[in-house]
């Protein structure tokens, strides 16, 4: 299948060319890094421009869109105008959405578990109670309105956290832990917090599943099967790469100011599960990173 990727040289997006090129003729794009785009047919667009996918779509004919582009974390967006974060996140998504449309192609859409009431302290399946805290969020859900709004051959991943080495210029928290960590220096993680973790490579492996199988108009959550805390991820990496436990500082959430306090947004995800698509352990997870 000819799979176009925007967002490709993301934190997941680098993982998606390596994966989604094994097996189907991508394209992916890119805004500023090229990361490992340049690996693959590529483009460089801004994906404000609708004309540039106009001119995509005509020239690729893609049968699949996986749509990672974003503003991509709440700590981003409020650092931009809302506008700016606004045309990004929901007009662009939805313009994709449109031509996917026209062009008779499916649309894989990377939402976030932070559109969910993060308060009722469970494991949440789809139809939990949604409450999006940050700009970034409330992006993310108003643009699964408009794929929804648009027509029907969609699938929304509502991601987890996503943990794991970021490739060429991409990082996370994830990286800057295990550097600490190797390095003998103490880390500050949220004991009272909780999500699903989900690691990079892993997810990549499932979309590359997902792809294959015929469904659609399905909002599904996407996530690790396990619900820890930033804390317990911590001593499971401590655990794999032979650390000393005691360079984790257990803090609480309400010790820090200025990010938007979700306390529970881990995921059931059972739906994922029921379609085939088995997520793997943490602990399996990172050996294999490790490896």
């Amino acid at each position: 299948m000819k799979i176009l990727i925007t967002g490709g040289s993301g934190l997941l997006g680098q993982f998606l060319n390596l994966e989604l090129s094994k097996e189907h003729n991508i394209l992916t794009l890119y805004h500023s890094h090229p990361g490992n785009c340049g690996n693959y047919d590529n483009l460089r667009i801004d994906i404000s421009n609708y004309n540039s996918f106009v001119s995509i779509f005509k020239n690729f004919n893609p049968d699949i869109v996986v749509h990672t582009a974003a503003i991509s974390n709440p700590k981003s967006a409020d650092e931009l105008p809302d506008d700016f974060v606004y045309t990004v996140n929901v007009t662009a998504t939805r313009k994709l959405a449109e031509l996917c449309s026209d062009f008779s192609a499916k649309l894989i859409f990377t939402s976030t578990d932070l559109v969910y009431d993060g308060l009722t302290g469970k494991m949440l399946d789809e139809n939990a109670k949604l409450n999006p805290l940050s700009l970034y969020a409330y992006t993310k859900l108003i643009g699964e309105k408009k794929i929804k709004e648009t027509f029907n051959n969609f699938i929304i991943l509502r991601t987890a956290l996503m943990y794991g080495f970021g490739l060429n210029h991409s990082i996370n928290h994830f990286m800057s832990v295990y550097k600490n960590l190797k390095e003998g220096k103490p880390v500050n993680l949220f004991y009272d917090q909780f999500r699903s973790p989900l690691a990079l490579h892993d997810a990549a492996r499932m979309i590359s599943k997902l792809i294959k199988l015929d469904i659609k108009g399905e909002v599904i959550n996407f996530g690790g099967k396990e619900r820890v805390s930033r804390f317990k991820l911590g001593e499971l990496l401590c655990e794999e790469i032979g650390c000393s436990k005691s360079f984790l500082k257990k803090i609480s959430m309400d010790a820090v100011n200025g990010f938007y306090k979700v306390k529970d947004v881990s995921l059931n995800v059972s739906k994922l599960r029921e379609i085939g698509i088995e997520p793997k352990g943490i602990r399996e997870s990172i050996k294999e990173l490790l490896s």
